[in-house]
């Protein structure tokens, strides 16, 4: 019979962290266990269960024993079982009193066999039925697997009460294992199921008897005061949080609200507050030190202010919350007083008498120190302001503070704000606002989809900073290999391509490589590795133009040109976009596809087209459509209007297909076949000046 199976393990609590994974696992780990064994329906759902104190999985349509299973197996092949008046050997007769016992019955004749190719040789089979397999059986095997599989990120060992030592993530309790209304008779970790548990700690009345398995998360949330599901908890919290907002927003970041989540059974939210005082230090040092080490969520106004009142999640309801209310109010007024005292002592020392104790800080054993890459960001970052014609001197002062706020107490007791800190720091030393603002803006963008540097100082040092990582790591062998990119070179390279982009910069990407390389001249470890980085970035543009829509013959229409500058690709790309939309594209990408081919097997050298050499009538016509046309196409392609410098393209259709119809490029005449190679040539660099059309062919 089918009914619901509830599997629940009761433990101490378990890591808030790690909760989530465990959770998922140890239901994916039965489900597939089951599965595997027969026991499910091709319509059995599953639900997962995870609170801080248990583990849990109930999955619906659960038979009580797998169906009998007929089974064709390979006995042996024919030239070993048989002897050669077709008597059964030996070999034959030990191996079926084997197989007869695996399968628990008296004699397999050598008359039931059959006889049959295996694909190889000829052999002998032998079909029986398999009788299924009991419940019990078959989750005793499922839940030994998935706990010897669980993602366990420390293990502990402990006694049971009857001295046995255990291992498990943490000390457990009980088991519940129903199949509908009965219980399933298996153990795990020194533990025999039933149907017995526990609710919350202190809101329910010790021990609590789940009666049928579909009656679990009903029972366990009203008489248990538990809400067994993770993702239940967490809505729960996001709605109580924003109902007391009460107009403010809620800070209220997915982690913190997945790490709370793991803490709590029964959650309820509760106001507090901390003085107004503490709102002149910087709210993104208050925010991380609430959030970081209280997980508590703060609040902020219409104007994203910091509000002095936060919301904390607790595992207690109680009609009279001020106790709970009061100690949390009493235990984050150090954290914010420690804060507060960081941000006073390091306004004592400006940023810039910070410079010499970058030369204490080791960047790497191979490149120096912080001291030595601030003075090659500084270089690099200057070169390109003026490639941009911005302020140098203020692109090479920005560059030269950058990093020293990895030198002040409160970026070394919360790291996530370095960059924040050195722009506060740097307004409170009277630096100028785009030197301030590169302090936080050099490390954008950070992720996929941050915001790119608003100004072009704080552009100019972030092409520096991440440039010179990349090639500065890649320089001394260790870039990216398969899934490994410790120094996070993808994310560089597609900074540096983003603002390059998006920011639509006329910067050449070779002379950008070139001009990091020359940084590191005289450096015995390093090996110039631009060629292989330009390589590198240019894969990653093509990811980078998949994901923005393009298709990959219109991205590698344009990227297998190796474009140098990348203002003006995204034109290109619609350009091209709108000529494969044309009804001449396909036979003109075609025939631009042969010419390359024909163009390949030359020697390289092509000489001026001859008037008087063209014979036939087709390579007349195509010559004079050319010249007819190359005025159009080299004025659209000047304007950069590429989208009417590849239509003009289209008028070419009919000469090109006439030509390649009626006229033998590789004639034995060898002036005539070098003319008509010139000829193609001409075509070719007029057909692929905004992009290489031949990657549009099929």
């Amino acid at each position: 019979m089918n009914h619901t199976l509830l599997v629940e393990l009761l433990t101490e609590e378990l890591p808030p962290k790690a909760l989530a994974k465990l959770g998922d696992a140890f239901a994916a780990g039965i489900l597939n266990g089951l599965k595997s064994r027969d026991f499910l329906e091709a319509d059995s759902v599953v639900t997962s269960f995870a609170t801080p104190r248990r583990l849990a999985v109930s999955i619906s349509k659960v038979r009580a024993t797998s169906p009998d299973k007929s089974i064709r197996e390979k006995v042996l092949p024919v030239s070993v079982a048989l002897d050669a008046e077709g008597r059964a050997t030996a070999p034959l007769t030990k191996k079926l009193a084997a197989l007869a016992q695996a399968i628990k019955i008296d004699e397999i004749k050598v008359s039931e066999l059959e006889r049959a190719s295996d694909g190889k040789a000829e052999s002998l089979f032998y079909t029986y039925t398999a009788p299924g397999t009991a419940l019990h059986a078959g989750l005793q095997a499922a839940l030994e697997d998935t706990a010897g599989k669980l993602p366990i990120p420390k293990v502990m060992s402990y006694q049971r009460p009857d001295g046995s030592t255990v291992q498990f993530v943490r000390p457990a309790h009980k088991l519940i294992a129903l199949h509908g209304k009965d219980i399933v008779p298996v153990a795990l970790l020194g533990l025999t199921a039933g149907r017995t548990t526990l609710g919350h700690r202190f809101l329910s009345q010790g021990e609590l008897t789940i009666a049928a398995a579909d009656d679990y998360a009903a029972a366990l949330e009203a008489q248990g005061k538990v809400i067994p599901s993770v993702a239940t908890r967490k809505e729960t919290i996001r709605a109580a949080l924003l109902a007391k907002a009460n107009g403010d927003t809620v800070l209220m970041p997915e982690a913190l609200l997945d790490e709370v989540s793991a803490l709590v059974e029964w959650p309820v939210v509760y106001e507090c507050k901390f003085e107004d005082a503490f709102l002149s230090v910087p709210q993104e040092c208050l925010i991380l030190t609430m959030q970081t080490n209280q997980k508590y969520f703060a609040l902020t106004d219409a104007h994203s202010r910091l509000r002095s009142r936060f919301l904390i999640v607790s595992n207690l309801e109680t009609p009279d919350p001020q106790h709970i209310i009061g100690g949390n109010e009493r235990v984050v007024r150090p954290r914010l007083s420690d804060a507060k005292f960081f941000f006073e002592q390091d306004k004592k020392k400006k940023l810039a008498d910070r410079l010499p104790g970058l030369a204490n800080v080791v960047y790497h054993n191979k490149l120096g120190t912080q001291a030595q890459r601030t003075e090659r960001v500084k270089t690099l970052a200057g070169k390109i302001a003026k490639a941009l014609n911005s302020d140098v001197a203020l692109a090479e002062r920005g560059a030269l503070l950058a990093k020293t706020d990895l030198l002040t107490d409160m970026v070394g007791e919360f790291p996530e704000l370095q960059g924040i800190m050195g722009t506060y720091y740097a307004r409170h030393d009277g630096e100028h606002e785009e030197v301030a603002l590169t302090a936080s803006e050099h490390y954008q963008p950070r992720f996929a989809g941050d915001a790119l540097p608003s100004t072009q100082t704080g552009t100019a040092v972030a092409l520096a900073d991440k440039l010179e990582t990349l090639i500065g790591i890649w320089g001394i062998g260790l870039q990216p290999t398969g899934d490994r990119d410790p120094f996070a070179l993808r994310r560089h390279a597609l900074g540096v391509l983003r603002m390059l982009l998006e920011k639509r910069l006329p910067l050449s990407i070779n002379t950008l490589l070139q001009d990091t390389v020359l940084l590191f001249a005289g450096n015995a470890n390093f090996k110039d590795p631009a060629a292989e980085v330009a390589v590198f970035m240019l894969d990653r543009l093509r990811g980078l133009l998949r994901e923005r829509g393009y298709t990959q013959n219109e991205v590698e229409a344009v990227v297998a040109q190796n474009p140098d500058r990348l203002d003006n690709i995204i034109e290109r790309l619609n350009a091209v976009q709108a000529f494969a939309a044309l009804p001449e594209a396909e036979s003109l990408a075609a025939a631009n596809k042969r010419i390359t081919n024909i163009l390949k097997k030359t020697d390289g050298t092509t000489v001026e087209v001859s008037k008087s050499l063209l014979k036939e009538a087709a390579e007349e016509g195509l010559y004079a459509a050319i010249v007819q046309l190359r005025p159009q196409v080299d004025a659209a392609f000047a304007k950069g209007d590429f989208t009417s410098t590849l239509k003009t393209l289209a008028h070419l259709r009919n000469d090109v297909d006439a030509f390649f119809d009626g006229v033998m490029v590789m004639a034995d005449d060898e002036q005539l076949r070098n003319n008509r190679i010139a000829l193609l040539s001409s075509l070719h660099g007029m057909m692929n000046q905004v992009a290489d059309i031949s990657k549009l062919a099929a």
